[in-house]
C-alpha cells in the first residue's frame, strides 16, 4: 500500500512511519519542517507543505491507498487565544483540505485514519467513557467534535473513515512522559492535584499497533478510542513510576499552581477520562501493554 501521512514526521508518526515500512508499505510523510533526515528508507518520502492551506500536496493524496492524519500543533503550553487559535487550524483545517482531496472514486477503497482525542468527552469524573457516550464541554471538546466532523465528511465520498481517539501516549522518546522523568529521577514527581483524576494512557507500540488494525480491518469505521484496556487514577500512575524509576513520588503538584502556570490548559492536567477502548477489544484487537507498571517498565528500562 501508499501511505499517506499527515504529520509524519512528528512523535507519533515516525514510529508508524518505521511500522509500515519495516511491513513493506511505501510511505509519504507530510510535516511543516523544510526537512526531516530521520527515517532514511527506499520507499519513504519527505514533503514539506502547510497542510493548513491547500495546495499542490493534496494532489499526491489522491495516488494513496490510505491517508493518516496526525497532523496538529502539541497541546503543552499556555493556552493564550492565539495558541488555541493555532492547535485549532492545525487539526481541522488540514483535515478540511484532507477531505476535500480525498475522490472516493468507484471502484477504489480509500481509508482515512484520522486523528481526534480523549478530551471530546471533556471532564467526566468517574464515569466509565466507550465511543458511545456524549461529548463533554469546554476547548477540547469543542475542538474534537469540528475535527471529527471535518474527518467524516470523507465518508459521504465513500472513503472509510476511521477516528482514533487517543489517550495521553507513553514513550520514552517524546510526549508527556519525556516531559515528566526528568523530575521523577530527582525524586521530585507527584500527583497533580489531588491525583484522582483517570489517566487514560496507552503504550506507543499499542498505538502504532491500533492503527494499523484499522487500517487492515475493512468492517471497521467511525470512531475508536486508543487508550489502554486498565487506566489509572493518576495518583496511580504516579505510585508506578515511582516504583520503575526506584525513587519517591509523592511531591504533589497543587492545582491552583498549574492553572497559575498554564492557564486553561492546567485545567485541561487535571480533568478525568476513564475512556476504555471497546470497540477495538470487540474487533479482536490485543493489546501488548494493558497494565501500567509493565508499560512503564518497558518504556523506561527498556
Amino acid at each position: 500500500m501508499k501511505i499517506w501521512i499527515t504529520g509524519g514526521s512528528g512523535f507519533v508518526g515516525s514510529h508508524l512511519s518505521a511500522r509500515l515500512l519495516d511491513a513493506g508499505h511505501a510511505v509519504v510523510a507530510v510535516g511543516r519542517s523544510p526537512e526531516f533526515d530521520g527515517i532514511r528508507h527506499e520507499n519513504f518520502r519527505y514533503v514539506s507543505a502547510d497542510t493548513r492551506e491547500a495546495g499542490q500536496w493534496q494532489e499526491e493524496i489522491r495516488e494513496a491507498d490510505a491517508v493518516v492524519n496526525l497532523a496538529g500543533k502539541s497541546i503543552f503550553a499556555y493556552w493564550t487565544e492565539a495558541t488555541k487559535k493555532e492547535i485549532y487550524d492545525s487539526r481541522v483545517e488540514t483535515t478540511r483540505n484532507i477531505t476535500a482531496a480525498l475522490d472516493g472514486a468507484p471502484g477504489r477503497e480509500t481509508v482515512l485514519v484520522s486523528t481526534s482525542a480523549v478530551g471530546y468527552y471533556g471532564d467526566r469524573g468517574d464515569d466509565i467513557l466507550t465511543e458511545t457516550s456524549a461529548r463533554g464541554e469546554g476547548f477540547l471538546a469543542d475542538l474534537s467534535r469540528d475535527w471529527e466532523d471535518a474527518a467524516m465528511a470523507a465518508a459521504e465520498k465513500g472513503v472509510r473513515v476511521v477516528i482514533v481517539r487517543f489517550g495521553i501516549v507513553l514513550d520514552k522518546d517524546g510526549g508527556a512522559l519525556k516531559q515528566m522523568l526528568p523530575p521523577f529521577r530527582l525524586g521530585l514527581g507527584g500527583p497533580l492535584g489531588d491525583g484522582r483524576q483517570w489517566f487514560p494512557w496507552i503504550h506507543m507500540d499499542d498505538l502504532v499497533s491500533a492503527i494499523l488494525f484499522a487500517l487492515a480491518e475493512p468492517e471497521i469505521s467511525g470512531p475508536l478510542n486508543l487508550t489502554a484496556p486498565n487506566p489509572v487514577r493518576n495518583r496511580q500512575f504516579v505510585r508506578a513510576m515511582g516504583r520503575v524509576l526506584r525513587r519517591p513520588a509523592f511531591v504533589p503538584v497543587p492545582g491552583f499552581a498549574l492553572k497559575t502556570a498554564l492557564g486553561e490548559f492546567g485545567e485541561v492536567l487535571l480533568s478525568s477520562q476513564r475512556a476504555l477502548p471497546v470497540r477495538l477489544l470487540d474487533s479482536g484487537f490485543h493489546f501488548e501493554y494493558p497494565d501500567i507498571g509493565p508499560a512503564l517498565k518497558q518504556l523506561i528500562r527498556g
